[in-house]
């Protein structure tokens, strides 16, 4: 039998604007901005719809892309959107989990806020960095950071011919050097404020674990993938170490969709700003039927659904 499954994308996919026609459309959209605004000490609103600075810093971005996620797949889910399974890429687990049930969106929004400046003030900025390693097989990557002097290892398996890597500045600057040399076709040193999914987040992993002490979460809930393991949760018990291992694991997200589409998958819906996880579909698996939904002209695409 064939399974639905809505896929949230994660940090760098943000924009201003990001599902402002939704709120202006819709009731329910409203409703969970609203909300998410209302709990937070920030103007999640304005972040997101008005053109600023902060939709790029992390501690801002983190909650700003989950409300906007959550706000476009309410409406989905009551336009009559029925989905098997979840999944979110690093951040976009966290829609992930208030879609599923798993966790109520004003506990959602306050930890992704908190994760975010757990995140940012872990290590001291510029010590450490992030690299998108192009063609080049992710064993043969694997093998060149454990090799390198110094904390790099891979922090996401995006999709085959894209890895990301994550470390120590001087780390990562060496890495890129054998990288090249051993036949990277380009290596990319991201533009990102820190060295997210990597050991040096650790200790962010370990206080966002406390932070998560006072979260409740459902018993029951849709099932989930989490990005630590690439596998179907279902046990609550589970979640929060998940999630505090997330912050310094890497993202297995190739490896997620490969598990999701064996385990009978064969329809992902895209949910929140961008393309970016069509993109990876594309090169983890052609034949599996993929569409975006960022805006309300999206919607349209649903109808191929039923096709």
């Amino acid at each position: 039998m064939s399974k639905i499954a809505v896929i949230f994308p994660g940090q760098g996919a943000q924009y201003v604007g990001m599902a402002k026609d939704f709120y202006e459309s819709f009731e329910d959209s409203k409703r969970v901005f609203d909300e998410a605004e209302e709990v937070l000490d920030i103007e999640l609103k304005k972040i997101c719809f008005e053109e600023n600075d902060d939709i790029n810093k992390t501690e801002f971005t983190q909650p700003a892309m989950v409300a906007a996620e959550v706000a476009i797949y309410e409406h989905l889910k009551n336009m009559g959107l029925k989905a098997d399974v979840f999944a979110g890429l690093s951040l976009g687990e966290y829609s992930a989990l208030a879609a599923c049930g798993a966790m109520k969106l004003t506990d959602a929004i306050r930890t992704v806020r908190r994760r975010g400046i757990l995140m940012q003030n872990e290590v001291p900025l510029g010590q450490g960095a992030m690299a998108a390693v192009i063609a080049m097989d992710a064993d043969k990557i694997a093998e060149i950071c454990e090799n390198t002097e110094g904390n790099v290892q891979i922090a996401n398996y995006n999709c085959p011919g894209q890895i990301v890597i994550s470390g120590e500045t001087e780390a990562i600057d060496k890495a890129i050097a054998a990288l090249t040399k051993a036949g990277a076709k380009r290596v990319i040193k991201l533009n990102v404020s820190g060295p997210f999914h990597s050991k040096m987040l650790v200790p962010a992993g370990e206080k966002l674990y406390d932070y998560l002490a006072d979260v409740e979460l459902a018993e029951s809930f849709a099932p989930y993938y989490c990005n630590v393991e690439a596998a179907e949760v279902t046990d609550a018990s589970r979640v929060k170490e998940l999630l505090k291992k997330q912050v310094y694991s890497s993202v297995r997200w190739q490896q997620t969709i490969e598990n999701m589409i064996a385990d009978g998958v064969d329809t992902f819906i895209e949910v929140g700003p961008g393309k970016t996880l069509s993109g990876f579909m594309k090169k983890i698996n052609r034949e599996m039927k993929c569409m975006n939904i960022a805006t309300v002209d999206d919607l349209a695409k649903l109808e191929e659904i039923n096709a």
